[in-house]
């Protein structure tokens, strides 16, 4: 069988795809591909952020715990540090609008990294490829330079979605190092096609190579960071560097048709994801017509209700009571499901404010091994430290300011994140996976795709391009493609808005499926992004 690899980043799909030609595995070409994602894709993703992988190991006897490196609170957090720094709440409903933007951009905004810990625990654990070899195509990407993609251009061109929220150029200001590495010298950002170098960051990975992971959590790197953190009052000392682990979880697994799907668990995506699934399980939604008014309406209450759970329980299981399984339990669903058909309002608490900067590598290879990675710097929080190249996630945007809640701040703790990596089985074997950016619509782009395959009988590449629809609130917003003649219908009985996009703003979902008869590989790269899958003999 030969192997795939799919993800945003045109190049970083062709750099693991090189590492699966060579005979690297699954988890070689997530490794290698992830690393140069962070070079290119500098507000997704980086050394600065973090990472969950749901995977298959060929030959495995039983479903393999999810790995989990979260960005983490730092020490000094407070729990009521914010509650008279909010503004007002976020009207797209979710989380709430601080004052100085102080939980979006600058230090304060910064929790532990967890990606180096994590990349370096699946390279220890699951690659072919030593960390020099995986690393060594960011390394040369960063010092030689690449080309700005169209997307990224246009990304740094777009205002705010509100006021009280920060733009992607805004982040490229908030330090001395962001604007040298990222801006012109006349403080405009670079235009498509434009080539941008990052030696720091080059070096970076050289320092890595040369002395591990423990030099970020331990070494030298890890008193920069320390130092910098301190100096610019943000949360996070040397202790907390020294000791962040990497942590590992049983997945959620939930039947669904006769297949298994096997996700992360709290405090991210997937719970979520298998209520809802759960939730539509008994529907005939085939019969409903796929996107039809009927369908949009089934969908959008079983996510609805979903969300509501999911915002008033979950969080950080080191943390907070495990919830999750009487969230997924079958009295629990029932009542969710007659909640449902009587017509009751459902009342959804606001969410988690989070980011769609995130990013998804999918690998198969031909020995069978599966990869669903999804990392993330939230949407960065425009920190670097003087000469380390990479910018800080901003995952303290992610927590609830107002203390008490599931998922309010405290040391040490995660915070509740979208990232649903997930493969799907039949009869013991997987024959799908994937993943996305894209926030909390991350769950309900994943969980479409998964519909429009397991039900509508699509392709994956068909499965990804059809047009998509979020409920979280008391609002279904829906890309343009759906039509106003459909959306009308919906209207009658609940509340729709077209978006202007006719392509992304609902994830980008990248997947790849199996076939059970031939063991053909296919593959499906949202077209809201500039990725794509290829196909590696």
């Amino acid at each position: 069988m030969p192997g795939m690899i799919v993800a945003p980043q045109p190049i970083a799909v062709e750099e693991g795809a090189k590492v699966l030609a060579s005979g690297g595995n699954a988890f070689d070409a997530a490794v290698a591909a992830a690393v140069v994602q962070g070079v290119v894709d500098p507000h997704s993703c980086g050394l600065g952020g973090y990472l969950v992988m749901t995977y298959h190991r060929v030959g495995q006897s039983s479903f393999s715990p999810t790995l989990d490196a979260p960005a983490v609170a730092g020490s000094l957090v407070k729990a009521d540090q914010w509650k008279d720094a909010i503004i007002r709440p976020n009207p797209d409903g979710w989380g709430y609008f601080l004052k100085g933007k102080v939980n979006d951009n600058g230090y304060q905004s910064v929790c532990v990294p967890g990606m180096v810990r994590g990349l370096a625990e699946i390279q220890r654990r699951f690659c072919t490829r030593s960390m020099s070899d995986l690393f060594q195509p960011a390394v040369r990407i960063a010092e030689e330079g690449f080309t700005v993609s169209a997307n990224k251009s246009s990304g740094w061109k777009e205002p705010a979605a509100h006021l009280e929220a920060s733009s992607l150029r805004e982040k490229l200001g908030v330090t001395t190092e962001s604007r040298r590495i990222w801006l012109k010298p006349d403080g405009s950002t670079r235009e498509a096609g434009e080539k941008v170098r990052n030696p720091d960051y080059g070096r970076t990975l050289r320092r890595l190579i040369e002395h591990g992971a423990d030099d970020f959590y331990r070494g030298e790197l890890a008193r920069e960071i320390a130092g910098d953190m301190q100096k610019n009052g943000g949360w996070i000392t040397a202790d907390d560097l020294a000791s962040y682990k990497v942590r590992e979880a049983v997945p959620i697994v939930c039947t669904y048709r006769g297949y298994e799907i096997v996700t992360n668990q709290a405090p991210h995506g997937g719970p979520t994801l298998a209520q809802i699934l759960k939730i539509l399980e008994h529907d005939d939604l085939r019969s409903l017509g796929h996107n039809s008014a009927k369908y949009i309406l089934r969908v959008s209450l079983a996510m609805k209700a979903a969300f509501a759970d999911r915002n008033r329980f979950l969080g950080d299981p080191d943390f907070e009571p495990d919830r999750v399984h009487w969230m997924l339990s079958p009295e629990h669903i029932c009542d969710l499901r007659h909640l449902i058909e009587s017509g009751k309002p459902i009342k959804v608490d606001r969410g988690p404010m989070e980011s769609k900067d995130t990013t998804q590598v999918t690998v198969v290879d031909r020995d069978g091994n599966w990869v669903s990675l999804t990392h993330s710097l939230g949407s960065s929080s425009g920190v670097v430290s003087p000469g380390l190249g990479f910018m800080y996630n901003n995952s303290m945007i992610n927590f609830d300011p107002l203390p008490g809640g599931p998922n309010g701040i405290a040391p040490h703790k995660g915070r509740t994140t979208g990232m649903t990596p997930t493969l799907v089985y039949c009869g013991g074997r997987p024959v799908f996976a994937l993943g996305a950016p894209g926030a909390t619509r991350i769950i309900t782009a994943v969980l479409q795709v998964l519909l429009n395959h397991l039900d509508f009988g699509m392709s994956a590449s068909d499965a990804v391009l059809a047009p998509r629809f979020d409920c979280q609130g008391e609002t279904i917003k829906c890309q343009a493609r759906i039509p106003e003649l459909v959306c009308s219908e919906v209207r009658k009985h609940y509340a729709i808005e077209r978006t202007s996009k006719s392509h992304g703003g609902f994830a980008l979902v990248h997947a790849i499926a199996c076939d059970q008869r031939t063991g053909q590989l296919t593959g499906g790269a949202d077209t809201g992004g500039e990725g794509m899958p290829l196909l590696v003999d």
